[in-house]
């Protein structure tokens, strides 16, 4: 059996316990309620969860990602190409995660407001890191030895980095990627945990305050859930992309 049908029997099994044990200890509702519950809510709320606070999550997830992949890969190779910017830039980068990312997400909403921007920069500030760590140690791993057979070629530096850095530099950033994509989740949801007015974050920070416990379990399913497709969706990419995976797709 294929990798996916493990994994929808080990979810069915999981969900089965955790109804079960709901049922047969009589927790109360409040405190751990059963999937069905949790269900039943998704689907009365699902016009505001799926409709609003989805969106508005997504949107900021894509854009602090994006923006992330941009920046991230250009100081890469921007490192590479000049040791002056690596020496100065690549400690401070290093530095910057010795400090709980949890503890300067209120300074990055306190610079950049309480609305999409604020949201974008905390998101931003969980995905950096790893897509710029891999890019560069992606770029750093070309072989010397076919670097300097292409230079003694004559080839330019734009096809020094299309021919050999850009494919070699490909799994590891794809591997920073793909951990970016689930980071991504978290910041955009502590963004709107610190001030937001729509968002999953905002509706299960709302939720919990209720006593809503099956609409703040169906909003942490449903920030799962966009992880865990944002994660596939980077695997694809890498898929068609990296020619290492290519091989391993054909040989599968």
């Amino acid at each position: 059996m294929g990798r996916g049908i493990w994994f929808g029997i080990s979810i069915a099994i999981f969900l089965l316990v955790w109804e079960a044990g709901c049922r047969f200890l009589g927790v109360q509702p409040f405190i751990l309620p059963p999937p069905s519950a949790v269900i039943v809510s998704l689907w009365d709320l699902r016009a505001s969860l799926i409709g609003v606070h989805l969106w508005a999550t997504l949107k900021e997830v894509l854009l602090g990602l994006s923006i992330s992949i941009v920046f991230g890969i250009s100081l890469a190779f921007a490192m590479i190409r000049s040791r002056i910017v690596e020496r100065l830039v690549y400690p401070y980068i290093v530095i910057s995660q010795t400090i709980p990312i949890i503890a300067l997400s209120p300074v990055f909403i306190l610079w950049f407001g309480y609305d999409l921007s604020g949201k974008i920069a905390v998101t931003i500030l969980f995905t950096f890191f790893p897509i710029v760590v891999n890019a560069y140690d992606g770029l750093r791993s070309t072989d010397k030895e076919m670097l300097q057979l292409l230079k003694t070629m004559g080839a330019t530096n734009g096809q020094i980095f299309t021919k050999l850095q850009l494919p070699a530099s490909l799994p590891h950033f794809f591997s920073g990627l793909k951990v970016a994509a689930t980071y991504s989740v978290a910041g955009a949801t502590i963004g709107e945990w610190l001030g937001a007015s729509e968002g999953l974050g905002y509706f299960g920070r709302r939720a919990s305050g209720n006593f809503q416990a099956p609409a703040l379990f169906a909003s942490v399913l449903l920030l799962s859930i966009l992880g865990m497709l944002l994660f596939w969706l980077a695997g694809r990419i890498e898929r068609h992309f990296s020619p290492h995976m290519k091989i391993k797709g054909e040989q599968q």
